[in-house]
């Protein structure tokens, strides 16, 4: 080889090998410290693009999870109202029973009366009982979303149920012509109680599948997660590997600059 001046190659080659390790050394200090294998888009751009999209699918698999537990507290609360009219109901159906005695006069047959008109009054306002501004009774049904994409196939129907329809047996008892428990019949009394029943067990079975929802959502949310992870989070073993490695190949590429850049002076010797 040549003793020249004006061109050092040496030198050339060692400071292009030691750029492309100071990179690739910065790359990997970006990577460790931020905990992600994706620093910039140039990085993994078709990975980057799934990762976005999968993380957002878990995000939105959470939020949906936080739906249906808001759904789950409206069951709940409603299931705790209709508790409280069967207790009422029980109640009603007592009195009923001895109200038929014979050997009860008319003002014990009136205060037996008045009772049921107090009761009457709280199976009323049970009725119109909210939650966060929506009616707990009615006949608007409810549509809970269990899916992150919003699929309606899958989603679960809440029915509604109004206390206050003369249809549902408990409406019987509320009615304004039934004011006096002569105006009733203990099958009113047993009807209503059967229909709270039928509604306590229609609210249990929803109760069930939002909580099997809620399960699968939290298994997906998971997958997804994880998923996302193995594109887009480094791993740290294999990356300080890498760390090691670049950083004694930009050490190393240092020294040799300098040693290339001194090969020149050879030609001054030559010289003198």
């Amino acid at each position: 080889m040549s003793v020249v001046i004006n061109t050092n190659y040496a030198a050339t080659v060692a400071a292009n090998n030691l750029a492309a390790s100071n990179s690739m050394l910065q790359k990997s200090l970006n990577r460790l410290s931020s905990g992600s294998k994706i620093v910039s888009p140039s990085d993994d751009a078709g990975g980057l693009a799934v990762s976005m999209k999968l993380s957002a699918a878990a995000t939105r698999q959470g939020a949906v999870a936080d739906n249906i537990g808001n759904a789950m507290s409206f069951l709940q609360t409603q299931d705790g109202a209709f508790q409280v009219a069967g207790k009422i109901l029980d109640r009603m159906s007592e009195l009923k029973t001895l109200y038929g005695d014979a050997t009860k006069n008319d003002t014990d047959k009136a205060n037996y009366d008045s009772e049921f008109t107090e009761l009457q009054s709280q199976l009323t306002s049970i009725g119109t009982e909210e939650f966060n501004g929506v009616s707990l009774f009615g006949s608007n049904d409810l549509t809970v979303s269990v899916t992150e994409d919003g699929n309606t196939t899958s989603a679960v129907t809440v029915s509604g149920r109004d206390l206050t329809d003369t249809s549902s047996g408990v409406g019987v008892l509320t009615a304004t012509s039934a004011s006096t428990l002569g105006d009733i019949g203990l099958s009113d009394v047993t009807d209503a109680i059967q229909h709270v029943a039928t509604f306590r067990a229609q609210n249990g079975a929803e109760q069930s599948r939002l909580g099997f929802a809620t399960e699968l959502l939290t298994v997906n949310k998971a997958n997804l997660e994880a998923a996302s992870s193995r594109i887009s989070d480094v791993d740290v073993a294999k990356e300080s590997t890498q760390l090691a490695r670049w950083n004694i190949l930009v050490q190393s590429g240092t020294a040799m600059l300098s040693q290339a850049n001194q090969s020149a002076q050879v030609a001054l010797r030559l010289l003198q």
